[in-house]
């Protein structure tokens, strides 16, 4: 469904008769004092809470292959044969050596942004909450 200005509109509306934007100032104070007490970088946290609202605010899907990184992360930590375990085998089968090539690369790439995503998260919101 393709967003058009009066349903932004409509939507940022709803937001704020709802009180998201008061909830949002509560949780993030409450993120702040937390942060400061666990000796993480405010600013930090607070760059990240405004991504993460950002990204719900654009009605942003979740990503399937970020899902199985964190899965493969939070259940067996950092592995040395990642980037095999998250190939598609069927669709690499059928490609040329130069392609395979660059499907690899292209997928390493991927791998460390969804690395760096799950760092964050992990500091964020897992790390001493689980």
């Amino acid at each position: 469904m393709e967003r058009t200005w009066k349903s932004l509109a409509r939507e940022a509306k709803m937001r704020m008769k709802k009180g998201f934007w008061q909830e949002f100032g509560e949780k993030l104070e409450g993120e702040r004092n937390y942060a400061k007490q666990q000796g993480i970088n405010e600013g930090k946290m607070e760059l990240y809470l405004r991504d993460k609202v950002e990204t719900q605010i654009r009605g942003e899907t979740p990503d399937e292959f970020y899902s199985k990184v964190k899965d493969i992360l939070l259940s067996e930590g950092e592995v040395s044969d990642a980037i095999g375990r998250l190939t598609d085998k069927e669709y690499y089968a059928t490609l040329s050596y130069s392609e395979k090539q660059r499907y690899t690369l292209e997928l390493s790439e991927k791998y460390l942004r969804a690395l760096e995503r799950f760092k964050r998260e992990y500091e964020f919101e897992l790390k001493g909450r689980t």
